[in-house]
């Protein structure tokens, strides 16, 4: 159920040669079908051989409606149980069965049987997440947890959610490139806790770990039969367990009944089908919302981390507008008009989409507590920049051209915090049609960050912010604008979300959530525009207090320069220029410190104000 996995899961990948972090892949006898949302049409287009037909998430129907009705009246339909979770299941079985088609769990993955040279599996190491970086103890954890399922009558809950698991134990690991997390289940009840893993990948020192903080630890496969006897009420910790808990102080009593926590959306269909559904509470993870909602000490790291990440980005831009005037005679950051005509460079001298963004993760790879990329950057030029998730690869990526908008989307994993920041620049003339359109976005951009809403305010009603501005001109994008982002965890993290779509109205914003406004505009085959700072919600200090609401606002925390010469400030209020220069000034004072000479005077100048 994860957004990222690791090489030997990307079965869909495989399959269909589609690269997307989103999408569903059917296959049936004479067709071949790919599902996936609107930041992925165009990349789908690319990707997709005249074999396979692009469904568009929002426009065509809806897989399980497809099925049921392109499919013969008693088809059955395979599926792994352990890739599609209970919510997935549940809506195609009972979709299929208006027309008396099943659902069949296979026994072994189907994409497997023909994946010849599937990589194998790698035995990474967990590693111990410092109370200093986490901010709460397990101990404190477990006791919050066990409180709720107390509340709620259960008497366990099964943990999926990779970044979950990472999250409840202050674990990390590097199971899946760009998340710091290990293939790993947990299982949590009012007396016990166990930690489902590859048993090569625990060291002594994180076998004793567990074991102080009265956790079991059991092999990766023994979940499903552990899972089993927890709906018969037998999952009991070992002698040797329950012995050092009990020395430990951890009251240990014998199982007792109650329901069993699963969150549908991420609890896979395997582990559900063990369970007597009647005795089920199928319900969102109690861990999703208390993950989301920062302590004091991820919140300070977070704040850290983007410091020094905001200075890695600087330093590539400067070093960008150097490289693009030197190589191929551009105009540069600042001015506006036709440079200098230069010779083709050689293959060795010209920059392309990757080894620009090469040079972007050797600029974040000399800062401080640096553990690797949070996801693939991003790296895009001209009509690249319009795919949404454009992904450049070495063989095939774009040469930089000054002539041509460039989008990076880009972040880091630091032991102290996670980052996630897009920047759109042109090195040479931009079109007026082009300063509207990025400006329109920065409006938006603006108008969202500053924003005070009352408590109870979901992300679907904030959404609309930073669209208006885009709207009024026709344009719009086809992306949600904000998603969480975690504490050296997942770089997309839930549960609450800003979006259109209607599962951001689930859950409200609430005081001390990260989450992202990255709104943008892509024209296809000609450019893409996005601008992305993660902000904090934090109680706002409002005039008036209607309804004893509370209202709340957002810090940003995110720290570089917007470029000034795709704006069109006679476009923007006063209250947004004022905003953009007290947010320039504070990008001079912050991020100073981490610069030489030159590159504080190149900021100097990226951020003067803009008179009124």
């Amino acid at each position: 159920m994860s957004e990222y996995v690791s090489a030997r899961d990307k079965r869909r990948e495989f399959v269909s040669g589609f690269t997307g972090s989103a999408g569903l892949a059917l296959i049936t006898q004479k067709q071949a079908l790919l599902w996936t949302d609107g930041r992925y049409f165009l990349q789908a287009i690319q990707q997709l051989s005249d074999q396979w037909k692009l469904m568009r998430i929002g426009e065509d129907p809806s897989e399980d409606l497809w099925m049921a009705d392109n499919l013969p009246a008693d088809a059955a339909v395979g599926v792994d149980p352990w890739c599609v979770s209970v919510d997935t299941a549940q809506k195609w079985i009972h979709t299929f069965s208006k027309k008396q088609q099943k659902l069949v769990q296979t026994s072994t993955n189907l994409v497997d049987e023909v994946w010849k040279n599937r990589p194998p599996p790698e035995i990474n190491p967990v590693i111990i997440h410092p109370l200093e970086y986490a901010g709460r103890s397990v101990e404190d954890k477990l006791k919050t947890l066990r409180a709720k399922l107390s509340r709620e009558k259960a008497h366990g809950l099964i943990v999926v959610g990779l970044d979950e698991v990472a999250w409840l134990y202050n674990i990390r690991g590097s199971d899946v490139s760009y998340c710091p997390v290990v293939h790993a289940f947990a299982i949590v009840t009012l007396n016990s806790a166990f930690f489902y893993v590859e048993k090569r990948k625990v060291s002594d020192e994180v076998r004793l770990y567990m074991e102080k903080n009265g956790i079991e630890v059991r092999d990766y496969s023994a979940v499903i039969t552990d899972v089993s006897s927890l709906a018969s009420n037998q999952l009991n910790m070992s002698s040797s367990s329950i012995d050092i808990a009990g020395s430990n102080g951890t009251k240990v009593e014998s199982q007792s009944s109650g329901l069993i926590w699963a969150d549908p959306a991420q609890c896979c269909y395997a582990l559900y089908s063990k369970l007597n559904s009647d005795e089920v509470l199928l319900q969102q993870s109690p861990l999703a919302l208390a993950k989301a909602l920062k302590n004091s000490v991820e919140l300070d790291g977070l704040k850290n981390a983007h410091i020094r990440d905001g200075a890695a980005v600087v330093q590539y831009l400067v070093w960008l507008d150097k490289q693009l005037q030197e190589t191929y005679g551009a105009s540069g950051y600042f001015l506006e008009g036709d440079g200098v005509r230069k010779p083709k460079p050689s293959d060795s001298e010209k920059l392309t989409e990757v080894s620009v963004s090469d040079k972007l993760e050797a600029f974040r790879a000399s800062k401080k507590h640096f553990r690797g990329l949070s996801f693939p950057t991003i790296s895009s030029v001209g009509p690249n920049a319009a795919i949404i998730h454009y992904g450049p690869q070495a063989e095939t990526c774009a040469e930089l051209d000054p002539e041509s908008m460039y989008l990076f989307d880009s972040g880091a994993q630091y032991l102290d915090g996670t980052t996630d920041i897009t920047r759109t620049v042109h090195f040479g003339l931009p079109s007026a049609h082009e300063k509207a359109c990025y400006t329109a976005v920065l409006k938006g951009h603006i108008t969202l960050g500053n924003a005070r809403f009352p408590n109870g305010t979901n992300g679907q009603q904030l959404d609309i912010l930073a669209r208006v501005p885009l709207w009024k001109d026709g344009l719009d994008y086809l992306h949600g604008t904000g998603h969480g982002i975690g504490s050296f965890l997942n770089v997309h993290e839930g549960p609450h979300l800003i979006s259109f779509r209607p599962r951001a109205r689930n859950v409200p914003l609430q005081a001390s959530m990260t989450v992202t406004d990255e709104p943008g505009y892509y024209e296809d085959g000609a450019f893409g525009i996005r601008l992305e700072n993660v902000l904090i919600v934090k109680n706002a200090d409002t005039k008036f207090n209607f309804g004893d609401k509370g209202y709340l606002s957002f810090e940003h925390i995110t720290w570089a320069p917007y470029q000034r010469k795709l704006i069109n400030t006679s476009l923007l209020t006063s209250e947004e220029l004022d905003w953009l220069n007290s947010y320039h000034s504070k990008c001079r004072d912050i991020l100073a410190p981490y610069l030489d000479e030159s590159e504080k005077a190149w900021l100097n100048k990226a951020t003067e104000p803009i008179p009124a």
